[in-house]
This record gives structure tokens, C-alpha cells and sequence, in this order.
């Protein structure tokens, strides 16, 4: 018997974890309390051994979730992990206490993990010293089954029957100590992640799917760690307006020094300066901190000193010699961007259009999104740069080069082939 189900007997708050009750068709019951109420915070070695200890003797997989603090601290690091396995229970734990998770990952390390949004939490777990060899992503699951709405209170409300509270997901996870309403929905956001996982499991091998799942699971769990962004400047919002190269300077020196002084401060870059005002400066180009001061973003409230800080770096940018200012984009590593195929290579564009038409199609056939039948990118690199003979070796041959999975190369390859070799089709 599962904890849910358990539970499910001793309140009338829930029936079950497998499934909706029987009684109700459009009132999910409130998921008001976890099961064991709220776990004490471990924030210290010796609970942290407990915990430790806990979670290797418990059975099944485990379920792991992590906050971070986006929008108030700098950078993605974890602020609470999450998790609960049968046996175990639940435990909530502060990595600012306990910055090693290290020896809780490795007696985890051979079952199976349960995560909503794995390449969320997996990059901030991983700095923590918790990476999974096995895993269940309930969000892809969900996409794979051909839910229309995947987030974890979606999913929840959907498949179980159950609502989640919604009122704290973005709130500011580093503050100390934590208030127990967060704790409460930190905790309740994996009571019956490991039931949604299970019930997704079985609908998933109703419909025929559940291989591709794993395939998708298993890419996800074997990904190295994503290498740092080039340019990372060059995604400042409202980029676009921004034309010349020493305004694409101003850019560039202004997200460098914010970057710099949030990183010191351990804030988010966008309460240090926002983008807007990046932008602003970089069009007007002001020639004195008087100036500057007088732009959007740049008002009353910023200090002398600050404005001279970014004052200073709208002159590094003036001064620079012409062959040191960015050039106005990145270099193209792949096809050009479809908007500019009709006039580079028309027949590309109609094997293109004839692609994404017969993707869309099976897609909508499949019930899943069309991004994981296959990535946009792929079908685009293979249209502006196809095989000489379209043939289904040839094809596979191109989508596995660039990472399809094998039920992924099964599904398109047959509209693909017939796509290149007939594109006004």
C-alpha cells in the first residue's frame, strides 16, 4: 500500500493515490497537510546522517524536488531539497547548512529518481553532489501521454485528484529561516510525486509509449552538464532594438559590470540594473553620468557612485578601437534562420515547409507536442542540408548525428524521407 493510500484511510481529505475518486468529477480534494505534517529543516551533519541512513533503507523510488531563489539571488543554486521515499518518509533539507549532498546521492544513486522538470533541478543538484543514474520525469511524461497542461498542480489535479497549494513557488527560497507555509508546500510538492510517476507510468504503456519514455529518460540522465553560454550578453531583453556595433558595446559593458557587482553581492543581476535600462543606455549613448541619469532606469534613487560605475562602462565602450566592437550577431553555426530561406535557397524552404507540415500532422496523430517528436533544429538542419539520396538509412543516419532518440528516428524518418523527396507534397 502506498503512503497515499494509507493516509487515504485515515482522512477524508484523500481516497487514493492512483487515481481520482470515484465520487468526484470536477472538485479536486485539497492536499492540505503532508502526511507525516511538516519535516523538521536538516541543517546539520549529524541529521543530515539520519537522513542518510533513512533513505538508503527505505524501497521504491524516490521523489526529489529542489527550490532555488530565481529573481533575488544570484545564479540557480538549490536553497531546499526535497524528497521522500516509501520507508523514509519525507525530508526537507537546507543546502546552506549542509552544502555536501554528496553522501545522500550516492545511497540514492541506484534507484530510480522522481522529478518534475528534470533539467530544472538537475543542474543545482548536481553542484550539491547529487546527480541520478535513473530517473522519472513526471513534466516529459505528461508531454509524452499528450496532457495539455503539465505543471506539477496540473498533473496532480489531473491524474490523482488532488490540488496543490500554488501560493509559494516563487517566493524568495533563501530567506532563514523559512516560514512554515513554505515548508508545508515544499513539502506537499512531492507527498505523491512517486504515485503521479506511477499512474503516468501505466498510461504511458496503455497508449504504447512508455519505451519512448525511457529513451527520453535516460538521455536526460546521461547529459552532460549544458557548457556556459557564448555571449551570454547578447540575450539582454529588448536586444533587438540595439543596431550599431559600439551600442552592442555599450551592451556588452554594461551586462558585464552588472553581472560583476551581482555576483559580489549574491542578488539577482536584474534588481542590480535591469534590461531596460541596459537597453536605454546603449541607444543614447550618453556622454556624462548627468546624462545617464536622466534615462529610464537611471532615476532618482541610484546614488552618485552607481551612476558613475555605469557611466564608466558606457566610456569603455566609446573608447574602443572599431575592431574590438562586437559583431551585430553570433556566428551561424547551423542553417540560416527560416525566415531567410526563401530568398538563400528556395527548394530548401519548400523541404522545409513539407517537413514541418508532415511532423505537425504526426505529431497531432501521436498526441504530444511537436518539439518532443522531434526538436525544431533537427528537422531544419536536416532540410537546408539533406543527404544526397533521402533515403530511411540515410535519413536516420543524419537525425541520430544529431541526437534523436531511437523511437524518435522510427516515428519522423518515413514523413521525413517522403518530405524530402516530395516537397511540394
Amino acid at each position: 500500500m502506498t503512503d497515499a493510500q494509507e493516509t487515504a484511510a485515515d482522512t477524508p481529505l484523500r481516497t487514493t493515490g492512483g487515481g481520482p475518486p470515484d465520487d468526484v468529477v470536477s472538485a479536486p480534494i485539497p492536499l492540505l497537510e503532508p502526511r507525516e505534517g511538516i519535516p523538521p529543516v536538516v541543517a546539520d551533519n549529524d541529521a543530515l546522517a539520519a537522513v542518510v541512513a533513512a533513505f538508503a533503507a527505505g524501497t521504491g523510488p524516490v521523489a526529489v524536488d529542489a527550490e532555488r531563489a530565481s529573481g533575488y539571488r544570484y545564479g540557480q543554486r538549490a536553497y531546499l531539497v526535497q524528497l521522500r521515499r516509501e520507508g523514509a518518509g519525507s525530508a526537507l533539507i537546507d543546502p546552506v547548512g549542509c552544502p555536501d549532498l554528496s553522501a545522500l546521492g550516492e545511497a540514492i544513486a541506484d534507484t530510480e529518481w522522481v522529478l518534475h522538470a528534470a533539467t530544472q533541478d538537475l543542474p543545482c543538484l548536481r553542484e550539491i553532489g547529487m546527480t541520478p543514474t535513473r530517473l522519472f520525469d513526471t513534466e516529459l511524461a505528461g508531454r509524452l501521454a499528450g496532457f495539455a497542461r503539465v505543471g506539477l498542480g496540473a498533473m496532480v489535479e489531473n491524474v490523482l485528484g488532488y490540488a496543490l497549494e500554488k501560493g509559494h513557488s516563487a517566493v524568495d527560497w533563501s530567506t532563514r529561516p523559512l516560514p512554515d507555509p513554505w515548508l508545508r508546500y515544499a513539502a506537499l510538492d512531492v507527498e505523491l510525486l512517486v504515485d503521479l510517476r506511477d499512474a503516468l507510468e501505466a498510461e504511458l504503456e496503455r497508449q504504447g509509449k512508455l519505451e519512448w519514455a525511457r529513451q527520453e529518460f535516460d538521455a536526460i540522465a546521461s547529459a552532460p552538464p549544458a557548457p556556459p553560454r557564448k555571449d551570454p550578453w547578447r540575450r539582454t531583453s529588448g536586444m533587438h532594438k540595439v543596431r550599431r556595433r559600439r551600442q552592442m558595446a555599450v551592451v556588452r559593458e554594461l551586462w558585464t559590470a552588472r553581472d560583476q557587482v551581482a555576483q559580489r553581492r549574491d542578488v539577482s543581476p536584474g534588481k542590480v540594473l535591469g534590461d531596460a535600462a541596459i537597453v536605454e543606455a546603449a541607444l543614447n549613448m550618453p556622454p556624462n553620468a548627468h546624462a545617464l541619469a536622466a534615462l529610464p532606469g537611471f532615476g532618482h534613487r541610484m546614488s552618485r557612485k552607481q551612476l558613475e560605475q555605469w557611466q564608466a562602462a558606457v566610456d569603455r565602450a566609446r573608447a574602443l578601437p572599431d575592431a574590438e566592437l562586437p559583431q551585430p550577431g553570433q556566428p551561424l553555426t547551423g542553417p540560416p534562420p527560416p525566415r531567410a530561406w526563401a530568398d538563400k535557397d528556395p527548394v530548401a524552404a519548400a523541404r522545409l515547409t513539407a517537413a514541418r507540415t508532415a511532423v505537425s500532422a504526426l505529431a497531432e496523430r501521436l498526441t504530444m507536442p511537436q518539439e518532443n517528436l522531434i526538436t525544431p533544429d533537427t528537422v531544419r538542419r536536416l532540410c537546408w542540408e539533406p543527404p544526397k539520396a533521402a533515403t530511411p538509412e540515410s535519413v536516420a543516419e543524419v537525425l541520430s548525428a544529431h541526437g534523436a532518440r531511437p523511437w524518435q528516428i522510427e516515428q519522423v524518418t518515413p514523413v521525413l524521407v517522403k518530405a524530402l523527396t516530395e516537397p511540394s507534397a
